[in-house]
């Protein structure tokens, strides 16, 4: 079922891969799945160290405001610009053995990026747009390209945090205006069970794990298919770090790369974090090239995140996630 799929080498230069913090693309593996036209699977073409720059934007940076996130439903907006800084001493206490309560890092389950997905309305608007990281924008262009969609420009995001008890429903990720370019999905953190299923609901999925470090993008044919999320898995080890992530930034990072290199107190943090922890994050591109949201999407930008009901529980078939009940 499972076939070696073949990536346009030629459309990212290594210096470019690098500058991402990527192996050269000749040097990627990707697979697809029989039945599944234009679903491809490339296990961790990261290059050691560089995933914990991407850990530590998705805890530190890309959750302060003007992003939005889910604790927008509940605290005031002083209360959420600093969820790094109000989180990081109770996440360095972890493993002590002394029983802590869950720090406002631990509480986040989304965050919205570019153009912010209103959960109310399942919609997009011109109105409710935050300028997207360039960083991560880098990051999916190389990688859209090396799958064969150059000019793949990163307009949305929505990052998703997963514990050991939380999961997915099923669902279909068609909100974006344009299904002509792929969903690119990045893992870091614990290991999950993804299923992809069909057009339709009820058809029956295919199982695979999600490791720290891979990527999934879903284009073509596979782009509008039902998938989920039902499990987090710890490690052999039990909630350890995986052993990609122990490796750290080498010494020499090319020129004009966008991999930052953090400090050793901050990826103590992002460690204890992960030890229990998955973080997604999916890209996408909302507008084809030239096309404009219609009148009627851009007239309310308000509602931006679903009723919680049970701590983020799925409900009226939107995405979200089962959390500590």
């Amino acid at each position: 079922q499972v076939f070696r799929s073949q990536l346009s080498i030629s459309s990212v230069s290594d210096q470019d891969a690098f500058r991402a913090g990527l192996q050269p693309v000749s040097q990627w593996k990707a697979y697809g799945l029989n039945g599944y036209p234009g679903f491809i699977f490339i296990p961790n073409p990261f290059l050691p160290g560089c995933q914990r720059h991407w850990v530590k934007q998705c805890l530190k940076l890309y959750p302060q405001k003007p992003n939005v996130c889910n604790l927008d439903l509940h605290m005031a907006p002083e209360e959420t610009i600093d969820l790094w800084g109000q989180s990081k001493e109770q996440l360095r206490r972890k493993g002590s053995g002394k029983k802590e309560p869950r720090s406002l890092l631990e509480k986040l389950r989304w965050v919205t990026l570019g153009y912010h997905y209103n959960w109310d309305t399942k919609k997009y608007s011109a109105n409710h747009y935050t300028p997207f990281p360039s960083d991560l924008a880098f990051l999916s262009e190389q990688v859209a390209a090396a799958c064969g969609f150059r000019g793949f420009q990163a307009q949305a995001g929505i990052l998703n945090y997963y514990h050991f008890d939380s999961s997915l429903g099923i669902h279909v990720d068609e909100s974006e205006l344009d299904h002509s370019r792929p969903l690119l999905s990045f893992s870091f953190g614990q290991s999950s069970i993804f299923l992809l299923g069909g057009l339709r609901r009820e058809e029956a999925p295919t199982a695979m794990f999600m490791h720290s470090g891979d990527i999934m993008v879903l284009s073509g044919r596979s782009r509008l298919l039902h998938h989920a999320v039902p499990r987090v898995l710890p490690g052999p080890g039990g909630a350890a770090l995986p052993p990609c992530l122990e490796q750290a930034l080498p010494a020499g990072l090319p020129a004009g790369t966008v991999v930052e290199r953090g400090s050793e107190e901050d990826w103590q943090v992002c460690a204890s974090y992960l030890r229990s922890s998955r973080i997604n994050v999916t890209v996408r591109q909302v507008l084809a090239e030239g096309q404009e949201f219609p009148e009627e999407a851009g007239a309310n930008g308000k509602g931006q995140a679903p009723a919680e009901d049970g701590q983020h529980r799925e409900k009226s078939r939107a995405k979200r996630h089962k959390t500590d009940s």
